[in-house]
């Protein structure tokens, strides 16, 4: 068995709407290193796209998750629930930022966890409106793709949108949007399209994710929440990629002080298994009646388990501490090379939630190629890397927090002899 008869086989078998970024096919993988079907090893800055923020197969989370095998294995918490379900809930409950009563549900995936937020939202306070923002990934369900601040490939072809969502442009100064440039479209979008007394929530990611690894600005954060305390709109956190010590808190609103209603998270929380969750106010959590949430896999006690050992994983092993620790590491290396490497156009993100974005040498003009060149000279190298943003030119580094220091060494290395080779050809 092979990488090239395996990729032969899926085309054959698979829609081609599955997309895959590399044709290398995975047959064992422990914390932060991953060996394919050919016994090649590989070096692992995607965690599964942030999920496996404590490593591929953390000894605590595999053993929890056997420990519920000997139990388990589905009852439908809907028809027979479980203790370990409600220990979770509570858990995340105290973790969540904001000093008032909160409650939680458990679902399957981010998606599932967004389209129960709006629900939630839309519930709560009688109104059908959302307003998400340019560059934003909330999805690939209809009201997820809705969500989406990017047309290419999440809803091409796929006919009309949801209605009532709005999109106002993300501000990100490096691409000239100030803060005060999103907050006039806002004040037109409520004078021309929207009255403000309509909109059920704001959805917001801390940090963007697909849209390219940027910061919400404090100041803009802090402006949202006061728009929504001033017109009865629900601020909704989508932590689905920020949460579980990855910007170096357990979530990344903590980082700006400002609570959310309602808070979306997935990905990390499993540690490689099948779980999500929407925690928020307790009132408006009870908005919906009995039976209006939940799903034959939500909370699954295999995920439950593994949610529940996560969180003792980043604890125990002090992971927030550890991510601002190796994003430091990773953004001076990358700082050290801006020289040699002049595609550089800016290097950012929280604890070990990175990017490097590459522009034309000494231009505004997003280069794309070279960021994918970068992407597949990376992969012969061994490292497995991601690429982000709207414009395709953005890295976005996702590795294991539980990385070993001399893996991580290695990974380092790689990529700086990567960047220049690839910067020296160009």
């Amino acid at each position: 068995m092979d990488n090239q008869a395996l990729a032969v086989r899926r085309s054959d078998a698979i829609s081609r709407g599955v997309g895959v970024t590399t044709s290398v096919y995975a047959e064992r993988a422990e914390n932060a290193e991953i060996w394919d079907v050919e016994g090649r090893r590989y070096i692992d800055f995607a965690a599964g796209i942030a999920v496996v923020n404590t490593g591929h197969r953390h000894p605590k989370v595999m053993a929890a998750v056997r420990d519920q095998l000997d139990h388990f294995t589905h009852t439908c918490h809907q028809v027979i629930p479980y203790e370990n379900y409600i220990r979770l809930a509570e858990r995340l409950n105290d973790a969540v930022l904001g000093d008032f009563p909160k409650k939680t549900i458990f679902v399957t995936t981010g998606a599932e966890a967004v389209e129960n937020a709006v629900k939630i939202a839309r519930a709560a306070t009688n109104r059908s409106a959302v307003i998400a923002f340019s560059g934003a990934f909330h999805g690939r369900t209809f009201m997820g793709m809705t969500l989406t601040g990017k047309v290419v490939p999440y809803k091409t072809g796929f006919g009309a949108m949801m209605p009532d969502v709005f999109h106002v442009p993300f501000p990100v100064a490096l691409h000239g949007t100030t803060v005060e440039d999103t907050l006039g479209v806002l004040d037109k979008l409520f004078k021309a399209d929207v009255d403000p007394n309509r909109v059920a929530a704001f959805i917001v990611e801390p940090v963007q994710g697909e849209g390219g690894f940027y910061e919400v600005p404090r100041a803009f954060l802090a402006k949202l929440r006061e728009l929504a305390d001033k017109h009865g709109i629900l601020l909704i956190a989508d932590e689905v990629q920020t949460g579980f010590a990855r910007t170096g808190k357990l979530f990344a609103m903590e980082h700006y002080g400002v609570h959310a209603d309602l808070t979306t998270m997935a990905k990390g929380l499993g540690g490689g298994f099948p779980v999500a969750a929407v925690t928020g106010r307790a009132n408006i959590m009870d908005a919906p009646g009995p039976g209006g949430l939940g799903g034959t896999y939500g909370g699954n006690p295999i995920g439950i388990a593994a949610g529940n050992a996560v969180l003792d994983v980043i604890e125990e092993e002090a992971l927030c501490a550890r991510a601002d620790q190796l994003g430091a590491r990773l953004k001076q290396r990358l700082h050290s090379l801006t020289e040699a490497v002049p595609q550089i156009a800016d290097i950012r993100g929280p604890g070990f939630m990175n990017a490097v974005e590459f522009n034309l040498p000494n231009s505004t003009t997003p280069n794309p190629d070279f960021t994918n060149k970068v992407r597949l000279r990376a992969l012969e190298k061994g490292l497995i890397l991601l690429t982000c943003g709207v414009y395709g030119n953005v890295i976005r580094f996702l590795a294991p927090i539980t990385i070993q220091d001399d893996v991580f060494a290695e990974a380092l290395d790689i990529l700086e002899t990567t960047l220049r080779e690839c910067a020296a050809e160009a």
